[in-house]
């Protein structure tokens, strides 16, 4: 199938070495999101529309091959997209690995990716509790976290969970209750926690955030490491 000469792409990071583990890579931003977080370093992207094609992208891939090992579909919320797939499989067919950021509220579309096996590596973030969950987001897609851990686990993807923290949004207790729920949700290995960065420009105005150190928090089954 030829690929859509539609505008999907907001920007491109054309190199990087901290978002693909152990691998060059450059990272897709596709714009839209169907969560609001308070603490997103990215309102351009979320509210913002696509600067580049599919084919434009390719083109710029053709380029760099040799040179990168992985494209990193990231956003806003890349999964949103149903020409996410498409996009995906050229990719993977140039010889790419392709990884894969998302909030886990599209399960179904995961799958799909999953079971083509366009996918290598997915990050996933969990964004808060239950009962926080639509305050910090301003949408509930709490149970679709939960049946994309589960769609990732079935098909034994190299993955990771990660959590943005915000000394205001999100407190011991409710870390302690989510390493709780990875843990009879079947997560087992590395959970990453992220330090909000302070002075970025966010969709809410937040206030300071403490950096603390959570590895304490570490259990049998999960490690807690801090980034």
């Amino acid at each position: 199938m030829k690929p859509s000469a539609k505008k999907k792409i907001h920007s491109i990071t054309a190199f990087t070495l901290l978002d693909y583990p152990d691998h060059t890579a450059c990272i897709l931003w596709f714009p839209g999101c169907n969560m609001k977080c308070s603490y997103c370093y990215n309102p351009e992207i979320v509210f913002g529309k696509g600067n580049y094609s599919i084919p434009e992208i390719l083109s710029f891939l053709e380029k760099r091959k040799g040179l990168l090992d992985a494209v990193v579909f990231s956003g806003g919320e890349c999964l949103l997209h149903k020409e996410v797939l498409d996009a995906m499989h050229s990719i993977k067919t140039m010889g790419f690995l392709v990884k894969v950021d998302t909030n886990g509220s599209m399960p179904h579309r995961l799958a799909a990716a999953l079971k083509l096996k366009l996918i290598d590596y997915i990050a996933l973030d969990f964004k808060a509790t239950k009962l926080k969950t639509k305050d910090i987001t301003k949408a509930n897609f709490y149970n679709q976290f939960f049946e994309s851990l589960t769609v990732i686990q079935k098909h034994e993807v190299t993955h990771e969970v990660r959590t943005t923290i915000h000394s205001e949004l999100l407190k011991e207790d409710d870390i302690l209750e989510m390493i709780h729920l990875l843990e009879i949700n079947g997560y087992e290995g590395t959970y990453y926690l992220q330090h909000f960065r302070n002075e970025s420009i966010t969709i809410a105005p937040l206030q300071h955030s403490k950096a603390m150190d959570y590895n304490h928090l570490s259990t049998m089954k999960i490690q807690i490491s801090m980034r």
